[in-house]
């Protein structure tokens, strides 16, 4: 399936690599700015804590609810609605120790039944701090110990150019993706967590095709303009890059309208990071590359002679 019939020109991508390297210069400056200054929303599996989920008959006024907690006693706590105007969530932070989760919740619904008397407790989970801490680090390492195996597999399957590119396209994709995370206050939980692995693998597949294809060019086309055969490369993949990001993209959009509050979160990562990921096999990673010098000599094998090749041979 083609969706762009280019007829065999050549598209110039690589043209637009400063711009395209300062853009994303400063998307990653902008997500560290908010990391410094807002922070990630940590969710409840990471900070520990209470999440109470109730339902009302009737749409509750969100004040009230937060006014009938209060004057319950408790202090840290944030009220969001969850999945339609009847239901809400109700996130405690940790209530000292030998508190048990049962009890939080039938504070919560006596406290609520001010609002109206009818509210029902849909679920109640309970995460300790130091498994939110644990969980945490963990993550953490499961998400630096993929990008070092990644660095090492590509610095092997190909060269260590290419190594260095597809690991700082991974790096813009997870840092940027954390960022809109940061920027516009999303809770962030296991769920997203798993999204931003599953973006590096999807960033990753894009970028091992495009690196192919180009090794293969260097190798096959008879032209010693490095930036012109990564053009080509880029050309011939793109159908396919685009194939497969529309079709990802049209599912993901299914997921989150009508997936339910719970994977809004998952949703919403694994949208913007594939946008964002199939920008960065496009530019970032070969933009680093050629940044690095990487040539046609690199990837074309060396032609090791046998010894005496060069003799005639015997009459």
């Amino acid at each position: 399936m083609q969706i762009l019939k280019l007829g065999g020109k050549t598209l110039p991508f690589m043209k637009l690599r400063k711009f395209a390297m300062t853009l994303s210069t400063l998307l990653i400056l902008a997500s560290f700015v908010s990391f410094f200054t807002k922070g990630l929303n940590f969710g409840l599996d990471f900070t520990g804590g209470t999440a109470v989920e109730v339902g009302f008959t009737q749409a509750p006024d969100l004040k009230e609810v937060r006014d009938a907690i209060t004057e319950s006693g408790f202090e840290d706590f944030s009220v969001q609605l969850f999945g339609s105007s009847k239901e809400i969530l109700v996130r405690l932070a940790p209530q000292g120790a030998g508190v048990k989760a049962e009890v939080i919740g039938n504070q919560i619904i006596t406290a609520l039944q001010k609002v109206e008397s009818t509210v029902e407790m849909r679920r109640i989970e309970f995460v300790g701090p130091s498994v939110g801490e644990d969980l945490k680090e963990q993550g953490g390492l499961a998400m630096l110990t993929a990008l070092i195996c990644i660095l090492i597999y590509v610095a092997f399957r190909f060269e260590w150019r290419f190594a260095v590119g597809a690991v700082s396209a991974l790096l813009h994709d997870v840092i940027i993706t954390l960022g809109l995370f940061s920027v516009l206050g999303l809770e962030f939980d296991l769920t997203i967590l798993a999204a931003i692995l599953a973006v590096i693998g999807y960033s990753l597949n894009d970028t091992i095709v495009v690196s192919d294809r180009i090794r293969e060019n260097f190798r096959k086309v008879r032209i010693d303009d490095t930036i012109e055969i990564i053009d080509i490369s880029l050309t011939q993949t793109l159908n396919r890059t685009l194939v497969t990001s529309i079709t990802t993209i049209l599912v993901l959009i299914a997921l989150f309208g009508w997936g339910g509050q719970t994977i809004h979160g998952f949703a919403t990562a694994l949208l913007f990071g594939v946008f964002i990921g199939t920008y960065s096999s496009v530019y970032v990673a070969s933009a680093v590359a050629i940044a690095m010098g990487v040539s046609k000599e690199d990837l074309i094998p060396e032609i090791i002679e046998k010894e005496g090749a060069d003799l005639d041979p015997m009459p």
